[in-house]
């Protein structure tokens, strides 16, 4: 059975038991590192991408490849100006202040914009070199983390408690050109579509419950509707909205190191894989590759054979010694 074969049928009877145990990192500026390569060329180029990750994926043999690479690439394609330094994070000012700059928003098109359509080219370009044999996760970002993009974190949390229709309209329009690019990704070959909120661990449940669960609840239906399968992550503590992420109808919840899995399966049930939690920091690159792999056996065995994909709780840092990684391999094995 291929890797892709694999995931589909892990995924497709997501809430029966089971004692395979699937490994999914968070890779990004580790591939680039890995791969001899500048983070600004991994992110620009989706042929530096895909070769990065396909040269990691020889050398720790993980259950998937990504197209993830940094979070604005739709905001590039409303216009956001990126700025990119070498191996240091991307930065974009916002573009939307106030309700006139957003009344005559025009959706983008995904294949005419420069940088979401690189990512719809690494989907075509993983198909070409791995013919179907390793499932590609996707990758959109969705919906108040991108209102926060273009508006600024600070002005779109302002504005979703104090002038929430600037915030809903934002998140409307945006959520077509999620839509958009979440089908382009799955027709170059994804099985998975990963959707990153990260910003929704620092609101309260019922501000989530009101304004951003229907439109989570609404993308997630549509790529099921598409016949992927989607996997959410939201960066931080997010205990308090796990009876409102039970709702949304999600395959894969990634955790993030401080959320307990027993609290996720007491409030959200057995209808979800988790996927998690190692702390990318303390755990993955400070311990020993014999900790790391200690570490991993025990969160398996925490399980107690509930479906579960073993990750780091964020993305893999760039430091992180490719030994590490391999040890969480060698747990599973």
């Amino acid at each position: 059975m291929s890797k892709h074969s694999d995931l589909h049928s892990f995924l497709i009877n997501k809430n029966k038991p089971s004692k395979q145990v699937l490994f999914l990192p968070i890779l990004m500026q580790f591939t680039a590192r890995l791969n001899d390569c500048t983070y600004t060329e991994f992110m620009t180029d989706y042929k530096v991408l895909v070769e990065s990750n396909i040269k990691c994926l020889e050398l720790i043999d993980h259950d998937a490849v990504g197209l993830i690479s940094d979070p604005f690439r739709e905001t590039s394609a409303f216009g956001g100006k990126v700025e990119f330094f070498g191996n240091h994070n991307p930065v974009c000012d916002p573009i939307f202040l106030n309700m006139n700059d957003i009344e005559n928003l025009k959706n983008p098109n995904v294949y005419k914009s420069e940088r979401t359509y690189d990512r719809i080219m690494a989907g075509k370009y993983y198909q070409k070199l791995l013919d179907n044999d390793i499932p590609i996760i996707g990758w959109i970002v969705c919906p108040l983390a991108e209102a926060a993009n273009l508006a600024g974190v600070n002005n779109i949390l302002f504005k979703l408690l104090m002038e929430s229709d600037f915030a809903c309209m934002l998140m409307d329009i945006y959520i077509i050109t999620a839509k958009d690019f979440a089908k382009a990704q799955v027709e170059a070959g994804c099985l998975v579509i990963g959707i990153g909120d990260a910003i929704c661990s620092q609101i309260d449940p019922e501000t989530y419950h009101t304004f951003v669960l229907p439109l989570h609840q609404e993308i997630i239906e549509y790529i099921h509707s598409l016949g992927a399968f989607t996997k959410l992550h939201i960066c931080g503590d997010i205990t308090h909205l796990l009876p409102e992420l039970a709702l949304t109808g999600i395959d894969i919840l990634d955790l993030d190191w401080m959320v307990s899995f027993n609290t996720t399966r007491e409030k959200c049930g057995d209808n979800m894989i988790l996927c998690g939690n190692l702390d990318p920091v303390s755990i993955i690159q400070e311990k020993s590759a014999e900790e790391v792999k200690k570490r991993s056996q025990q969160l398996m065995e925490d399980q107690n054979y509930s479906r579960f994909i073993l990750s780091g709780g964020c993305e893999t840092t760039r430091d992180t010694p490719l030994e590490n990684l391999i040890a969480m391999k060698y747990a599973i094995n």
